[in-house]
């Protein structure tokens, strides 16, 4: 279906339901691209992005940094939330401002109001770059929802049921778009699937995701 049959031009922001407690706000970043871009090239600047390495020993196709009071990581030891990053030993760099208002209205656009994150994950994909299917399971309060913003070349968001062998939504996301879930959806299984090689005119070939939580 697309935007047209809702009366809207592709740039106007939407809603698309995804299932109770989750949806998809269509374009809702668009507006505040060149910023949010910049900022993330002020985070990595301090925290630069690396290939981190699963308990396991794999390294992740997905180059990360991050951004608040607290930085997920995952090594040897395990996934986990730190104040520092494990590279310079400094506290994560502050986040800024604009992320911080974006995923507080994005959360009570998507029913989620007085959402304030204390951890901004920033992926960095690349083409053959993907997440697999996974819970966010390491924060302390799973009454709050997670907010995830897509910025650059288009991806394919897998949302999955609350087992991995259920059979997940394949959801394109484009520039701008952003999935909120939590409550009811809140443990829900996602991932991206393998990215394809693209290019956007602000982003080149990558796509950058923010993705807001309360870690603590």
């Amino acid at each position: 279906m697309t935007m047209e049959l809702f009366g809207q031009s592709p740039q106007e922001p939407r809603v698309q339901p995804l299932c109770e407690g989750a949806l998809v706000l269509r374009h809702f970043a668009v507006s505040r691209d060149v910023q949010l871009l910049e900022a993330i090239g002020q985070v990595a600047e301090q925290a630069p992005f690396r290939q981190m390495k699963t308990p396991g020993g794999h390294t992740m196709s997905v180059a990360m940094t991050c951004c608040g009071d607290w930085g997920w990581v995952t090594d040897a030891r395990g996934y986990r939330y730190q104040r520092d990053d494990p590279l310079s030993g400094e506290p994560w760099p502050a986040m800024p401002v604009l992320f911080q208002k974006l995923a507080t209205e994005a959360a009570k656009a998507g029913g989620y109001p007085g959402f304030e994150p204390d951890a901004c994950l920033v992926n960095r994909y690349q083409s053959g770059a993907r997440m697999g299917l996974h819970q966010d399971r390491d924060e302390a309060d799973f009454d709050q929802p997670i907010v995830s913003v897509s910025l650059g070349t288009p991806a394919t968001f897998q949302f999955g049921g609350m087992r991995r062998s259920d059979r997940p939504v394949r959801v394109p996301l484009e520039h701008g778009d952003i999935v909120v879930w939590g409550g009811p959806a809140r443990l829900r299984y996602h991932g991206v699937l393998t990215l394809k090689a693209a290019d956007h005119p602000l982003t080149g070939a990558c796509r950058y995701n923010l993705t807001f939580r309360r870690a603590r």
